[in-house]
């Protein structure tokens, strides 16, 4: 297997001074829609979370792609910038859901 085929995990960081809460979330919708609409177009790109930072007033996004160029095209479709964008190593919890007779 080629090491561009293999899928990654990168943080993307982005910091926005004087950006509000509501302007963050806006950005993280943007880049979550870009990236669905590149897997309708067969890219493997895909959001696994984000973080939302209000006191830095940035946010980090951790998705999967086969390499930085994926990520780096996923981001100019949702007209986001970033400051960085780093391979990572994340551990993500399954979401469950609270079960109500409990």
């Amino acid at each position: 297997m080629r090491s561009h085929d293999v899928e990654r995990t990168y943080l993307v960081e982005h910091y926005r001074p004087g950006v509000e809460i509501g302007q963050l979330r806006l950005c993280v919708t943007r880049v979550r829609e870009g990236l669905q609409a590149l897997a309708r177009h067969g890219s493997s790109t895909g959001f696994l979370c984000s973080v939302i930072v209000p006191d830095d007033e940035a946010f980090l996004v951790v998705l999967r792609a086969k390499s930085e160029q994926q990520v780096t095209e996923a981001f100019g479709r949702a007209g986001v910038t970033f400051d960085r964008i780093s391979i990572a190593i994340a551990e993500i919890a399954p979401q469950t859901s609270p079960n109500p007779d409990q």
